[in-house]
């Protein structure tokens, strides 16, 4: 038989180094399922259980492996599903191609059985490049192309195949005549280094700087060695977007942790009281807990030009690669011999996490969810993979979790939607086999689509050849985030017909599928619930009954939050009096630690 476009597609994809391809199949894709089909050794399809979470999975590839990610459905419904996970993967800068069906050709433009521009519809999402492959001469050039510039750009690139081309006999290069295009396999290497008159501007402004601040996200993982170096010359603090939150170890003592509303007091207290912000590979979006316009000094290094001085009108702007752009700034640095700022942020840092531990340690009904993170702290596994899912569980993510150097964690960042917890977990478990995973997620999340996510791990887990993967669900049947921000930002109080979540038993639905289920009711029992399910010789799911009442404090609490949270109270909320307590108790702690 000769050679079709789909087999010419997916053999093309696998010239490019891809070998994984995450998606469900359908009717719109059966030309490429056969090519898939009949390069099973040389290409893993990955079958999901909604194309959502296939877009999700081919995110979170790409941000643990730093290579393209690749997400395939059927035309219709099926590429309507992706749009989700691509915007995740577009708003936090991630390369990843999706590969969609659409009807035959000769039906187009008749309003067909799930017959949808696709064109239009993707045009935002992956508006670098968007394209249909109308002949089979095209095929190489559009695969190549949106490979490329989904790597090169770091952005969401779309190949739409009609399904009878994907029949169609295939041509392995276009004619050589006018018209044409000829195109080939292979990235840039890059490493780009700003030129040295700039770099020794921003040094001169952090040497000048008497309390230098150092805020560092997505851009500096693989950089941490050099923003070490660049802190300890300085005499700085470093803060860390939640992106960032792997880049640098939290055990180091001027290590502020997170920043923004689920950050820290000693994030916060740094960012008002500095005099200069050294910007690292971030686009953190919230300019209010960056200094007062006017009152620092600023130097923001990036490697996409357009993020350059979005959040803050920085003095000097460099365009690099953070690695290279670092080791090429340390030499003009001076080390400063005044050290009273760092070790001022030092010691903020250690009280603050003598708070956290304080905080963790208050009673509630009928588990502290804090105390479920500070216990799983110091049992991280060495080289662990850990995701988190949006809601009250970031928050805890974010404040209460020590990641230690070597380990990898992540998150929906600038998207912040719900339910990438669980399919980034089986992604990165694909694609680290050998590491211990660990997924954080609230019910809400687990419940929209996590659940669904149990089941494809339950397909797959005995290929890996570690089958340790912990999904950890915070189970307060309460939409907790949101009920939160209802009474802290509206000032209303809980609007239980929209707030409340269903029980479900979720270890015992985990042991349904011969996995391993573990169920925490008592604080008591949350060290040996840890010990249970990382000991486990499958992949569990540890189901931990918390408080939907412990606040989710942010750093700095404006007048206007105090004043639309005594509303709320006035106007009664039905969980009002553990409300009253949870939030008097974290204050507290806050003043007089334990």
């Amino acid at each position: 038989m000769s050679k079709q476009v789909g087999d010419f597609i997916i053999e093309r994809v696998r010239e490019w180094g891809i070998t994984r391809i995450f998606g469900f199949p359908g009717d719109g894709i059966n030309g490429l399922m056969g090519a898939l089909r009949r390069a099973e050794n040389e290409v893993d399809f990955i079958q999901v259980r909604h194309e959502e979470m296939a877009a999700f999975m081919a995110c979170a590839h790409s941000k643990f492996t730093g290579e393209v990610g690749v997400c395939m459905a059927t035309s219709g419904p099926g590429a309507i599903h992706l749009l989700n996970g691509l915007y995740d993967a577009k708003l936090d800068h991630q390369s990843v191609v999706a590969i969609v069906g659409q009807q035959a050709r000769m039906a187009m433009g008749g309003d067909y059985q799930q017959e949808v521009d696709l064109i239009s519809l993707f045009k935002d999402v992956a508006g670098e490049y968007v394209h249909m492959i109308m002949v089979p001469e095209q095929a190489r050039q559009v695969v190549d192309r949106a490979i490329r510039i989904a790597k090169a750009k770091r952005c969401v690139t779309c190949i739409i195949v009609p399904n009878d081309v994907q029949e169609l006999e295939a041509v392995e290069q276009a004619p050589r005549k006018h018209g044409s295009v000829h195109t080939g396999v292979g990235h840039a290497l890059t490493n780009v280094v700003p030129p040295l008159e700039a770099l020794q501007q921003a040094a001169n402004v952090l040497d000048e700087g008497k309390r230098v601040s150092i805020l560092i996200g997505a851009g500096a993982l693989g950089a941490a060695e050099e923003v070490k170096q660049v802190a300890e010359l300085l005499g700085a603090g470093v803060a860390k977007a939640l992106l960032g939150k792997a880049a640098l170890d939290d055990r180091l003592p001027y290590v502020t942790g997170s920043i923004g509303l689920l950050g820290t007091e000693p994030s916060w207290e740094m960012m008002i009281d500095c005099d200069t912000l050294l910007m690292i590979g971030s686009s953190f979006p919230y300019s209010e807990f960056l200094p007062k316009e006017g009152e620092a000094r600023g130097v923001q290094i990036d490697i996409d030009g357009r993020m350059l001085s979005l959040r803050y009108p920085m003095e000097v702007n460099l365009l690099g690669d953070t690695k290279a752009t670092l080791q090429a700034l340390i030499p003009l640095l001076k080390r400063k011999e005044d050290r009273s700022w760092q070790e001022k942020i030092m010691e903020n840092v250690h009280d603050w996490w003598e708070v956290i531990e304080a905080r963790a340690r208050n009673e509630a009904n009928p588990i502290n969810p804090q105390l479920v993170f500070s216990e799983l702290s110091p049992r991280l596994p060495e080289n662990c993979i850990i995701t988190s899912d949006s809601g009250s569980c970031a928050n805890w993510f974010a404040r209460n979790l020590r990641v230690r150097e070597g380990m990898m964690a992540s998150l929906s960042g600038n998207l912040a939607t719900m339910c990438p917890g669980v399919p980034y977990a089986i992604a990165a478990k694909f694609a680290f086999p050998e590491r211990v995973v660990l997924a954080l997620v609230g019910d809400g999340a687990m419940q929209m689509l996590g659940i669904n996510g149990l089941i494809t791990i339950a397909k797959y887990w005995k290929r890996w050849s570690n089958p340790k993967l912990v999904i950890m669900v915070l189970k307060n049947l309460d939409l907790n985030q949101v009920t939160w921000e209802q009474r802290v930002m509206v000032g209303d109080p809980e609007f239980t017909t929209s707030q409340d979540v269903p029980d479900f038993p979720y270890a015992q639905y985990a042991e349904m599928l011969g996995l391993k289920g573990v169920r925490v009711e008592k604080p008591e029992d949350i060290g040996s619930g840890w010990d249970a399910v990382l000991g486990a010789d499958r992949p569990a799911i540890l189901e931990v009954h918390t408080d939907p009442n412990v606040p989710t404090i942010p750093p700095h609490i404006t007048f206007e939050q105090t004043v639309k949270f005594s509303k709320m109270l006035v106007k009664g909320d039905p969980h009002e009096i553990g409300i009253i307590k949870q939030t008097f108790k974290d204050l507290v702690e806050e003043i007089l630690p334990h």
